[in-house]
This record gives C-alpha cells, structure tokens and sequence, in this order.
C-alpha cells in the first residue's frame, strides 16, 4: 500500500496506480500491549487468563468494529474474513498509509480484488474480468517464506531437514535465534514483531551474552521442546499461518524470556497498576540493568 500511495502521488488520476489484493487511532498498546493483556504463565495467571477469554474477543470485535467504522472497508469490499485477533497473531496485520483511501477517491488507485490474475500482451488479465488491463509496471508484493530462505543457506540436505522438517512443523529456534541441531548458528530478524527493530536488538543483546558465556544455552531436549510449544501456540492462534513465527501477541512475556536470561529485572514500570496496563515500548528498554 505504500509503493501504490507513492506512485499515485506522483502520477495522479490520469496514470492511476491499480492495486490488485487477495483477502479480503484506536490505542492497541491499552488492549493488546501491556501485562494484563499477557498474564505469563503459572497455574492461577493461566487460570485468570482462561477465565478473561471473553474479555479478549471483546477487544478484538472492538478494534474490527473501529477499523470498519474508520476507514472505507465495507465500500470497496476490503472487510477481512479473519478476525483481528488472528491478524496480530500472526503478524498479518497492515498500516494503512495517509491519504490511501483519498488517493482510492480521487482515482489515482484503483481496487481489484482477486485471487488470481495472468500476464497478457497488453498487460495484466484480472480474474473473472474480460478487458485487460493495460500495464507499464507490475510489482509482485508476494513476500517472502523465510524457511525457504533459511533452508536455502545450506548445501547439506541434513541440515535442510533440520531447518524445514515436516510440511506440518515450523522453524524450531529456540529463544527466537539458536536452532537446537545447529547451535553454531544465530539467526536475527526471523520471529516477527510489530516493531522488528526492537525486538531484534534485544535479541542481538541476548547473542552477545551467548557468546560471552552469560547466557547458557539448556540441552537439545529441552530446545526441541520448547519449539514444540510455540509450534503449538502458533497452530492454536493464527490457523493456516502458522508457519511464520510472530510474537506480537505474547511479545513481553517473549521480551521477559530473553532478559531473565541476560540476567535483568523484566519489570519495566515504576508501580503495580502501571506494570499491568500501561503500554510496553522500546523506551521502556533502555538502560538495562539487572
């Protein structure tokens, strides 16, 4: 949505910019990134959270609610058949660019839905339509599957199995970084979050540790364990995209992993009620100590 916004401003409505998608201001940090929307673990905290459960379908169908009623979504057949619940989940959730539905109005973009389209002398054929449409530049915004690209790093067909396993298994990294049959190797950036750069420098901090002997890493066993249990998490939550490992949804108490650790008080905020519903950010990261 950002390349259609640029290029529609510097075109404008006589040469739009077509957007062709596949599916179809409200304060997330007060619902989805504090404490209380992540209790942690232990038997009394999981038995609250089960017993909130209602309270986070409440959140979702509210922030669905606002989106609907801030942005144009039902006119020009844009509705998600997800919920946002799954969306934050999964890291499938987008940032409308400003002005993006003006540029819609003024005609300088132009909305296409459609599962599928093909190439053509003149262009591009858009699926169920029967005039082409005429093209100087397509832009395939497809993204990209990481564990190919992980896999892809090696020759051995090992350690591609060990990368890839099973059509139904996801990456197993412990931590986010250390594969438990490849220790040697670190990989930063993989696990997403809705602020990459921050949850990566965390984790790059985590390595240093690692590699100065602070950060012990626990046997293969108990690694391939743990990566079983986010294989679980991300099955549960975010349905046929469980393949991409996010940590939106569970970012602090992930956050919290890492900087027990390192050695460092994961309790950012100054005071109880704080701790539990205000907003976790990077600034609330800075000047680790212990």
């Amino acid at each position: 949505m950002d390349t259609a916004v640029e290029c529609a401003t510097a075109n404008g409505s006589q040469y739009p910019c077509t957007l062709v998608y596949r599916s179809d201001g409200v304060p997330l940090g007060y619902l989805y990134l504090n404490r209380f929307a992540e209790l942690g673990e232990g038997f009394l905290l999981s038995f609250l959270a089960t017993l909130l459960t209602p309270l986070r379908w409440i959140f979702s169908k509210f922030v669905e609610s606002y989106i609907r009623w801030k942005l144009p979504l039902k006119k020009y057949k844009m509705i998600p058949i997800h919920s946002f619940s799954q969306e934050i989940s999964s890291c499938t959730i987008s940032t409308v660019p400003s002005n993006f539905y003006n540029k819609v109005e003024e005609g300088s973009i132009i909305l296409r839905k459609s599962a599928k389209f093909s190439f053509c002398k003149d262009g591009v054929m858009i699926d169920g339509e029967n005039k082409s449409l005429k093209t100087d530049v397509v832009i395939l915004a497809t993204g990209y599957r990481g564990d190919q690209k992980l896999k892809n790093i090696f020759k051995s067909p090992t350690f591609q199995n060990y990368i890839q396993g099973s059509s139904s298994t996801i990456v197993p990294l412990y931590r986010g970084c250390i594969h438990p049959r490849i220790p040697q190797l670190a990989v930063i950036g993989y696990a997403e979050s809705l602020s990459n750069f921050f949850t990566s420098e965390i984790r790059c901090r985590w390595l240093t540790h690692l590699l100065e002997g602070n950060v012990k890493l626990p046997s293969i066993k108990e690694m391939e364990y743990d990566g079983l249990q986010w294989e679980r998490y991300m099955k549960r939550y975010t349905a046929q995209y469980y393949k991409r490992t996010c940590v939106v949804a569970v970012r602090i108490w992930y956050i919290d992993q890492l900087l027990r650790d390192m050695g460092f008080n994961p309790k950012r905020k100054k005071n109880f009620f704080g701790e539990l519903f205000q907003p976790y950010g990077p600034s609330d990261y800075t000047n680790l100590s212990g």
